[in-house]
């Protein structure tokens, strides 16, 4: 008796080596671009000293984290199909065939699991679904992208050669069995076993032509990614929000007509943006420590501007915004014309009661203690009294609910 299946269970042209390079390439598409959005967005949040990023362009962040969403997104029905096109290869024996053999299959735990675990935590994170993750998001996802692309490029140089060979050779329709099978990693006589058993004969495959072959199996994959993506790209895209059917977000819903991931409830905050004793604190590396009420920071010159907010999880959306220029509260103090600034929020406990400034985003025209969204004083969801709005800046980092800025 068979305690587990051998490769010649697996007859179906959709384990044949074309489809799967023709996915893993699709794959290394997706994960490039969502692994770079990636680092982008952990770098703008937690900036080393070697990086000072620029507050231009206004929308670059949101472009950024959106592709960084889609290709997330996409990825998900992309490795699947991959998954299903390759996972004969598992009951092959031997198990190690030789040093490059050995190299792909080691690879294999940290690649796979790795990029489950990635899209996984990634969609959960999207939905705000947070209870199955007994860890920091953040962190966590960082750390595991790198060790998933380091496997993914280990493992792509293990394979390049048969990559190269399936997609360059000269073959046969999608949907029609090769005359010869296509290659491995083995030798040629092992190859060409391995492909005959994963295949199987002519007559074999001409019993699955009822079935989807392999240009369908492909067109489906791609076309699932695709529709995904369309409907989950109305959470920043406005013209595709009537079809945003899996948009966890829509980019008008909230309060006055914004969403908001963190409301004034759930921050604890309703009691101290109540007080009519609320002051905002300017202190630090400056001349003269500022306590100033909401009426002297209102009866300050007032700018308006129209900037994106753009959250981790994919959604952003524009808005106009109006209040005093960060560069005219800091000159008025008698800060440094290129100084920095740390941004507190009068939340006690939230991972992200506090943002930094750097000397760019300080002093660039539009970065704002912003007072009023679209012309009316700011939701206390929003962050009233006041709150940071800025170019080219995540939405954890707009910082709600003011109290305090300290020159650095």
């Amino acid at each position: 008796m068979k305690l587990a299946p051998t490769p010649e269970s697996f007859n179906s042209d959709l384990h044949r080596p074309r489809v799967a390079a023709i996915l893993g390439l699709s794959l290394g598409v997706t994960f490039g671009i969502c692994f770079l959005t990636g680092l982008i967005s952990h770098t703008l949040q937690r900036p080393p000293s070697w990086i000072t990023w620029p507050a231009r362009p206004a929308g670059f962040y949101r472009v950024s984290q959106g592709l960084h969403i889609a290709t997330g997104t996409a990825s998900i029905p992309l490795l699947f199909a991959k998954l299903w096109s390759v996972y004969p290869h598992f009951w092959t024996r031997p198990v190690v065939r030789n040093v490059t053999h050995f190299a792909e299959r080691v690879t294999l735990l940290p690649l796979v699991g790795g990029s489950l675990f990635m899209l996984f935590t990634g969609a959960i994170n999207v939905a705000r679904w947070y209870r199955p993750m007994p860890f920091f998001f953040t962190v966590a996802h960082y750390w595991v992208a790198w060790i998933t692309i380091g496997s993914l490029i280990i493992h792509v140089g293990a394979k390049v050669t048969t990559i190269r060979r399936s997609l360059s050779r000269r073959s046969p329709d999608l949907n029609e069995a090769p005359d010869a099978p296509e290659d491995s990693d083995a030798p040629e006589d092992s190859d060409a076993n391995e492909g005959e058993a994963l295949v199987g004969s002519r007559s074999q495959s001409a019993g699955l032509k009822g079935g989807l072959g392999r240009r369908g199996f492909i067109a489906t994959a791609f076309a699932t990614a695709a529709g995904i993506v369309v409907t989950t790209s109305g959470q920043t895209l406005r013209p595709l929000a009537g079809i945003g059917l899996l948009a966890p977000r829509l980019p008008d819903v909230g309060p006055q007509g914004l969403p908001v991931n963190r409301s004034a409830v759930e921050a604890g905050v309703t009691e101290a943006i109540a007080n009519p004793a609320w002051q905002l604190v300017v202190d630090g590396k400056v001349d003269t420590t500022l306590r100033l009420t909401i009426g002297e920071v209102q009866a300050m010159a007032q700018h308006s501007a129209t900037l994106p907010i753009a959250c981790v999880e994919g959604w952003s959306a524009s808005a106009s915004w109006t209040g005093v220029r960060i560069r005219d509260v800091l000159a008025a103090a008698g800060a440094a014309p290129d100084a920095e600034a740390m941004v507190y929020s009068v939340e006690r406990d939230g991972l992200y009661r506090q943002s930094r400034l750097n000397r760019l985003q300080a002093a660039d025209r539009d970065t704002l203690l912003a007072l009023k969204l679209n012309g009316e004083t700011l939701d206390d969801d929003h962050g009233y009294p006041m709150r940071l709005i800025g170019p080219n800046r995540p939405g954890v980092m707009c910082t709600k609910w003011v109290t305090r800025l300290e020159v650095l």
